[in-house]
């Protein structure tokens, strides 16, 4: 049988933005008004009482301080459904940095219908910065349109390829929640009739998938 083109591996970006908070205290004192027969103040008392103590330097909280791991993000009986004949367990991408960013695929040919599915996570440092990446992505992207109720805010959009009369059908979610970006890629492809899924096959698939990812996202660890 001859080889299949696979599609290409999802692409992660990361902006993260450190912020930081800083206080000062400013001390005065008058003249000193003490004469030589009456003991002036100890060192002890003249200086500030700890209520008055300088404000700590604090850093913007994360609410997902590291990201779940997304082979366990779906259930088996999704991934089954999703990717006939696909291992369950799924395979990790390699990342630079697995505390921010990890990817899981699945894929798999049953018969000629061939299906590839990935969940990534992205974290950022604040929720501004998550935004920011996540309008930058949604605006890539044209064409699609907003899924209620998941996430911050989600964005959906499914598109069509065709190489050498092969279609391949392709849908994309992205979901921001807090300082976290959930991203799904999924596509489908039949090589008999060289058609692809219909757009509400892999949509419909997509959005499942990202719910789950996001439902998975409460297992992380937070900072506080």
């Amino acid at each position: 049988m001859r080889s299949l083109p696979l599609p290409l591996a999802l692409t992660a970006r990361l902006a993260p933005v450190a912020v930081l908070a800083t206080a000062g205290w400013a001390l005065s004192s008058g003249p000193d008004t003490t004469s030589a027969a009456t003991p002036g103040p100890s060192p002890e008392s003249a200086r500030p009482s700890a209520s008055a103590s300088a404000p700590a330097t604090e850093t913007a909280a994360k609410t997902y301080a590291a990201a779940p791991d997304p082979c366990a993000s779906l259930a088996k009986k999704t991934v089954t459904a999703l990717v006939p004949g696909a291992k369950t367990a799924g395979k990790e991408i390699p990342s630079t940095d697995a505390e921010v960013r990890r990817t899981c695929s699945w894929n798999a040919l049953k018969g000629y219908d061939y299906r590839w599915l990935d969940v990534s996570y992205e974290l950022s440092e604040t929720d501004d910065a998550a935004l920011t990446t996540y309008r930058e992505r949604i605006a890539d992207d044209s064409g699609g349109g907003e899924v209620p109720g998941l996430g911050d805010a989600a964005y959906s959009v499914v598109n069509l390829t065709t190489e050498d009369k092969q279609q391949t059908r392709e849908g994309t979610v992205v979901v921001r929640a807090a300082n976290a970006l959930v991203v799904i890629t999924y596509n489908g492809s039949d090589f008999e009739s060289k058609k692809a899924p219909s757009t509400e096959t892999i949509n419909k698939g997509a959005i499942k998938a990202a719910k789950e990812a996001v439902a998975a996202l409460s297992g992380a660890a937070t900072a506080g």
